[in-house]
């Protein structure tokens, strides 16, 4: 398989999940989750993002959403690692400011492979239709520590919640079109003075 791709599989007892991942794509998004508000934010990083991107969940949405959501910024996470390989050549940064109406959110991203969420958004309502928002807290938790990322996540401003969740979720996809784009003039090397990421 070309190393800017991926397929994750991941199975546990609250969820069957398969992610197929392509760094290089066109921003085609296929998404049956069981969860439509986080598949309208994946679909979101997709599209900013120039991924192609599927994700299929099986998940215990009888209980609540927390499993499935957790459980897929995993597989995402684990998707990214597969696919960016030794990271070689990528750019390794990436960062993005989204304006939606009143909100404005700023997500900054380092391929590091040192896991770390700083997570800075004050939410004022808990949902968003059905959607707990303190659960993008735990997709892109779930996300950093498989793609083995830091990333910086501030919610600037805002009055309506699914503006100032989906700024975010742009933000994130256009960060990660940066940071996993090629540099011609690192000629195929890590991009860190260690030689290594």
């Amino acid at each position: 398989m070309n190393p800017r791709q991926a397929t994750v599989s991941r199975n546990t007892s609250e969820t069957k999940i398969n992610v197929t991942l392509s760094l290089d794509g066109t921003g085609k998004g296929v998404f049956h989750t069981g969860v439509p508000f986080l598949e309208h934010m994946l679909d979101q990083v997709a599209k900013h993002g120039m991924l192609d991107l599927s994700v299929e969940c099986d998940g215990d949405t009888h209980i609540d959403d927390h499993h499935t959501v957790e459980d897929i910024g995993i597989a995402l996470g684990q998707a990214f690692a597969e696919a960016l390989g030794d990271k070689s050549g990528v750019r390794r940064y990436g960062a993005s400011m989204v304006p939606l109406d009143e909100a404005l959110s700023r997500v900054v991203l380092d391929f590091s492979g040192r896991p770390g969420l700083y997570f800075d958004c004050d939410f004022r309502r808990d949902k968003v239709g059905t959607f707990d928002v303190e659960l993008a807290y735990e997709f892109f938790h779930g996300f950093v520590n498989h793609a083995r990322a830091t990333l910086h996540v501030d919610n600037l401003k805002g009055e309506n919640e699914h503006h100032k969740l989906e700024t975010i979720y742009k933000a994130f996809g256009r960060a990660v079109r940066e940071a996993v784009e090629i540099d011609e003039r690192l000629d195929g090397k890590p991009a860190s003075t260690k030689g290594v990421l």
